[in-house]
């Protein structure tokens, strides 16, 4: 006997574009990177003596644009794969309550259970 889930439906129309939501979070990693480096550097300007202060900005915007170009991939890599296992969680866990509700339907409905039936028969 097939299960509910073995039919094939519809996609829904709401069928959102791989990898728009790892852009996201990919740039809300590499703020927080880029922000913690920034908090680093500035802890290490401030115990600098006056004189050193332009050094210092210089260092210090050199670090930032150095942690942007090394930090963007990987972190770009990492949130792809969270923001896709974060999907594939979402959409089994909607294709289970979705199956349930539908099991508890033909249940309590006996013609749905036929339907589910003369289905499988034919599958």
């Amino acid at each position: 006997m097939r299960r509910f889930a073995d039919f094939d439906f519809p996609a829904s129309p709401q069928t959102a574009i791989p990898g728009e939501a790892s852009k996201t979070l990919a740039g809300v990693l590499l703020s927080a990177v880029m922000a913690s480096l920034l908090v680093v550097a500035d802890q290490v300007i401030e115990n600098w003596a006056d004189g050193h202060l332009l050094l210092g900005w210089v260092a210090l915007w050199s670090l930032v644009f150095a942690g942007l170009a090394f930090c963007a991939r990987p972190l770009r890599r990492a949130s792809t794969a969270v923001a896709l296992a974060l999907e594939t969680r979402l959409k089994a866990a909607a294709q289970a309550r979705n199956e349930a509700r539908m099991w508890e339907l033909a249940r309590m409905d006996p013609r749905v259970m036929d339907e589910l039936r003369a289905a499988a028969k034919r599958g």
